[in-house]
């Protein structure tokens, strides 16, 4: 496995780029003189780089498809008051030579303490029925595996690998304290939603090059999939009571709250409701925190306009404020 030899955050107008990046956009394009060109979007885990090809296009167009990772040589520029890279050469990286981890962005906690934390919940169940079931999902190495490295978000939040593990997580720490507060909710029933609310993400999502989404994931989504994944494990078990199954069910499809956010359902029980708020929460806390970490602007208080969010961000404080690491 190669090592990387240059991050985009340390790279400055001038430098000689001789280094390997994830190709996340690739188009032709045609100069008003008819010759061809290439428009390239180039990722590592630190950023995103436009690039250009403006010599020998179409001999080294092809060589590379979107989603390799390749080795580039060129010169960064400053245009439009943004960094570019001018691509002179340029050749696809066999995937086995490659770590994906320094290419698309990753959590910065650690995934295998994580998963034991959330195991942990599950190990202190008073309701066998429940903590079985998700002892079956999670002891299968296959889909741990997948749980730890999958992100939570494409666009929105926790969009990183490891993403959908650490929301989890956040989800279940919250639940698990209301649950505190309220003690008329089914403690268990609602950690179980909790942690299986977002289960078919790790098929809803195609992760191990660019992060997008699957054919079964925009033709039936995340939610479906959940529901689809939690029936096949209940058919395996004895004796699993019918209504437990029917209100576990329920958690996952109205976890988004409303029909216009793509939930089949609305909240119609207290298990139901709390996992939509603690789930909506724990998104939109990680989207604004990201969102303001990563605003371009350092002389202005205010973030730029956030199109999903649909509103401008005060990040004064978060300058100020030492945002622990994610």
């Amino acid at each position: 496995m190669k090592t990387k030899e240059t991050y985009l955050q340390n790279i400055k107008q001038g430098d000689l780029v001789r280094s390997s990046f994830l190709v996340v956009e690739k188009n032709m394009a045609f100069s008003q003189k008819g010759s061809p060109y290439l428009n390239l979007r180039l990722k590592d885990k630190t950023g995103e780089v436009d690039g250009k090809i403006w010599e020998n296009a179409a001999e080294l167009d092809q060589r590379f498809k979107r989603g390799d990772i390749v080795h580039v040589e060129g010169r960064a520029i400053h245009y439009k008051n943004a960094l570019q890279i001018t691509v002179s050469d340029i050749k696809a990286i066999p995937l086995e030579e490659t770590n994906p981890a320094d290419y698309l962005p990753s959590t910065q906690k650690d995934p295998e303490a994580m998963f034991h934390e959330l195991m942990g919940f599950v190990d202190k169940m008073k309701n066998k029925h429940l903590q079985e079931l998700l002892r079956r999902f999670f002891e299968n190495e296959e889909t741990a595996d997948l749980f730890k490295k999958a992100p939570a978000a494409k666009g929105f939040h926790h969009i990183y690998l490891g993403g959908l593990l650490e929301h989890t997580l956040s989800v279940t720490r919250l639940l698990e304290k209301t649950a505190e507060h309220y003690p008329e909710l089914d403690s268990d029933l609602l950690i179980a939603g909790g942690i299986l609310h977002d289960i078919g993400k790790i098929r809803e999502f195609s992760f191990h090059q660019i992060i997008e989404y699957s054919d079964e994931g925009r033709l039936i989504g995340h939610i479906v999939m959940g529901v689809e994944m939690v029936d096949k494990k209940i058919a395996e078990l004895d004796n699993f009571p019918a209504q437990l199954a029917l209100e576990l069910r329920h958690i996952i499809l109205s976890h988004h709250g409303e029909f216009e956010f793509g939930s089949p359902k609305r909240p119609k029980t207290l298990e139901a409701l709390v996992v939509h708020y603690i789930d909506d929460m724990d998104a939109k806390f990680n989207a604004f925190k990201t969102f303001m970490k990563e605003a371009s602007d350092k002389d202005s208080d205010w973030t730029p306009y956030n199109r999903l969010l649909e509103r401008y961000l005060y990040k004064k404080r978060a300058d100020e404020t030492n945002f622990p690491e994610r």
